[in-house]
């Protein structure tokens, strides 16, 4: 009988932080809806969307937003399969280099992205010294520009490890059957990778792009250290409409954090339909 209940309650510390997530979600649509009892909103309104809409600045954001989480998500997942076959495929295993990343916080990234590849950054100083460059100030902005690389390049670093992790077992697993089979019947290397493995860690790989696509889409830390003063990410105009001196400014906060969560959600209905598809494919053939 005791050993039925040790996995209920392993389960405790897990539902407990589910109920805590759900139950500040939900007060956070309600907030953005203007319901705030403490300050006297008790009236349903989108008023605050309406107002999040309206500003000439949200498009700027929410396009910004989209195209650093788009960009690096792309880029990550691209380099993190290559990598992970690479690594499958050379029979090198996992290496500390790849763990690394994914270990370090946000905020010694971005100190990282800087130190590297700012102005005053080591690569500057380091084409200075071999008179390369002039002046430092010579060296073109990467970092706190208005095109976001420095944004970019840090979740690259943190994103591609993440990848490489996520696909690892089941192209592992592909390539020790399906991909030696091939290769005794005369598949290269290429026709292996692009006609067996490729396609059948297709849900795997996009699944990878959306988790982190809605990651970078939402985070806040690297667009804050990071980004340009405009245009600025959408997490971080929540964030700073946040810590607005007026309480009554916090609707309008979680309206913007509501537009991200929509974003998510619609991520997460497009994975969906692309899985829902390709079952309905593989259960027709």
């Amino acid at each position: 009988m005791k050993n039925k209940i040790i996995p209920y309650l392993l389960l405790i510390p897990q539902f407990i932080l589910s109920v805590l997530f759900i139950a500040g979600l939900i007060n956070a649509i309600m907030i953005s809806l203007g319901i705030m009892p403490s300050l006297g909103l008790n009236k349903l309104t989108f008023d605050y969307y309406i107002k999040a809409f309206l500003r000439k600045d949200l498009f700027d954001s929410l396009t910004f937003s989209f195209y650093t989480a788009l960009v690096s998500a792309l880029i990550s997942t691209v380099l993190g399969v290559f990598i992970c076959y690479f690594m499958i495929n050379t029979k090198r295993g996992i290496s500390w280099i790849v763990e690394l990343p994914i270990i370090t916080p946000h905020v010694v990234t971005a100190l990282f992205i800087i130190s590297i590849f700012s102005q005053n950054g080591f690569i500057a100083r380091l084409l200075f010294m071999f008179n390369i460059i002039k002046d430092q100030q010579e060296f073109p902005v990467i970092v706190y520009n208005s095109g976001g690389i420095g944004i970019i390049l840090g979740y690259i670093w943190k994103e591609v490890p993440f990848v490489i992790y996520f696909t690892a077992s089941i192209m592992s697993n592909i390539n020790e059957k399906l991909g030696d089979a091939a290769a005794n019947l005369g598949a290269g290397a290429g026709r292996i990778f692009f006609e067996i493995t490729l396609p059948l860690c297709k849900n795997t790989i996009i699944s990878a792009f959306l988790i982190i696509f809605v990651f970078s889409l939402g985070a806040y830390e690297l667009p804050f250290l990071l980004g340009a003063t405009k245009p600025k990410a959408l997490p971080v105009q929540a964030y700073e409409q946040y810590l607005h001196p007026d309480l009554r400014n916090r609707p309008y906060a979680m309206a913007l954090n509501g537009i991200i969560i929509a974003a998510a959600m619609l991520s997460a209905v497009f994975y969906y339909f692309v899985l829902k598809s390709d079952i309905d494919k593989k259960l027709k053939n």
